[in-house]
């Protein structure tokens, strides 16, 4: 089981300590992380947030969009990383990132492995993503592999981990796309991956309490939606993503205008939710889970960077929320799993806002018949196993993978000292 993420590796060269940490998280932020990679037609653009950006175009491309059949010309420029050695030599990557996409422009992230054997995969995308849906269908890509690692919607993954093969670097390229003859461009302000190794396995050891302490964060029902625009997958259980996001999002003080939220149905209640399943939406996945959408989407409000990540424990868990920091988490798990709960789900996303005295868990639980029924408290040994465990077995016996304590974390740009050192524990920042 990985445990937390490790402090962010410099690049290849530097790799010789021994981890302290089964999770490597590396991410592009500062100007002399932008300056460091390739670039072939980008600009660094300097000030509070660093990025990059389109600065004179390295050429046109035509693309034509799967989900509308669309054929349009763009101009692009493209950024790649260094070569990032694994601390963690890993069976599993996510890429994420937090940019800014004008109307008229868009973006693809791309990543390419070194195996362990010193062979390289292709160079696989990670997703093709524009905060609006005008321009291009936000997608993940489907049927990319080679027979020894594939990408799963937003996860490249070892094939069959028990071989020893393994991911032991990597390089991260996004190109950035613009109408031809625009000086409209994309911003990327952060990009990142995270890499872990995760052995499988069905329990967990079980963590002490160490924290009593409750979040006061907006409580949303995914259920009220119900029947809600099928087109972003029909609301109800399929919104538990972008539910969660937009609690968190709003914790954080990210507000939605009335402009903003002009197409929904003013007959709906939370329209802001209808709002987040239409903007965190994978139209090649048909649903709203995509985990690096989802970050990517909290990171269009202003002051807010968002990341996905693995954790180890309810004691990093606990860590994050002392420094006021609500985790979304991912699980999976038979009614009869979690006390309280009263369904069972085979992959669902809730947020976590704090600790009993006793150290179960609080959380708002989308997956409730009405806002009012959203605070969930859970047993902590139930619900620490459930997240945790990499390997389940389904209604039937049939064994079923687990998340390993994936999870998304949203915090604020400008973050207190105390979130800085959070944060900076886990390898975050």
């Amino acid at each position: 089981m990985p445990t937390a993420t490790a402090p962010a590796a410099a690049d290849a060269g530097d790799s010789g300590r021994a981890p302290a940490r089964p999770v490597d998280n590396r991410a592009w932020t500062t100007y002399r992380d932008w300056r460091g990679g390739t670039g072939n037609g980008v600009r660094t653009v300097p000030g509070r947030r660093p990025g990059i950006a389109v600065g004179a175009p390295a050429g046109r491309t035509d693309y034509t969009d799967p989900h509308t059949g669309t054929t349009a010309a763009w101009e692009y420029a493209t950024w790649t990383s260094p070569l990032h050695r694994l601390r963690v030599p890993a069976t599993e990557l996510i890429a994420s990132w937090n940019a800014d996409t004008p109307a008229g422009t868009w973006l693809q992230a791309e990543l390419q492995a070194t195996y362990s054997d010193g062979t390289a995969a292709p160079w696989y995308v990670m997703g093709r993503w524009a905060a609006g849906d005008e321009d291009i269908k936000r997608t993940s890509v489907d049927d990319q592999g080679d027979g020894r690692s594939s990408v799963w919607t937003d996860t490249f993954a070892i094939d069959d981990a028990s071989t020893g093969l393994r991911a032991a670097a990597y390089r991260l390229r996004l190109t950035l796309y613009r109408t031809p003859g625009t000086r409209r461009t994309p911003t990327v302000w952060r990009a990142g991956v995270m890499g872990s190794d995760v052995p499988d396995r069905f329990t967990v050891p079980a963590s002490t309490p160490g924290l009593a302490r409750e979040l006061v964060v907006p409580r949303y029902s995914q259920e009220i939606h119900k029947g809600q625009y099928p087109q972003y997958d029909n609301g109800g259980e399929a919104w538990c993503s972008p539910t969660s996001s937009q609690m968190i999002i709003e914790y954080w003080g990210g507000r939605l205008t009335p402009e903003q939220l002009a197409w929904v149905d003013p007959s709906y209640a939370d329209p802001q939710v209808d709002h987040a399943a239409r903007y965190t939406y994978d139209h090649q996945y048909t649903g709203c889970g995509n985990w690096p959408f989802n970050a990517a989407y909290a990171a269009t409000f202003p002051g807010i960077q968002g990341v996905v990540t693995r954790l180890a424990s309810l004691t990093d868990l606990e860590t994050l929320i002392a420094a006021g920091i609500p985790v979304i988490t991912s699980q999976s798990f038979l009614k009869t799993e979690l006390t309280g709960a009263g369904y069972g789900t085979s992959g669902h996303l809730m947020t976590v806002i704090g600790f009993t005295a006793a150290g179960d868990i609080i959380a708002n639980d989308p997956a409730s018949p009405g806002d009012a029924e959203v605070r969930r408290v859970y047993n902590r040994r139930e619900w620490e196993n459930i997240w945790l465990r990499t390997k389940r077995y389904d209604a039937e016996g049939k064994v079923r993978s687990g998340t390993g304590g994936v999870c998304y974390i949203f915090w604020p740009v400008k973050s207190a000292p105390s979130q800085h050192r959070a944060l900076q524990a886990l390898g975050l920042v």
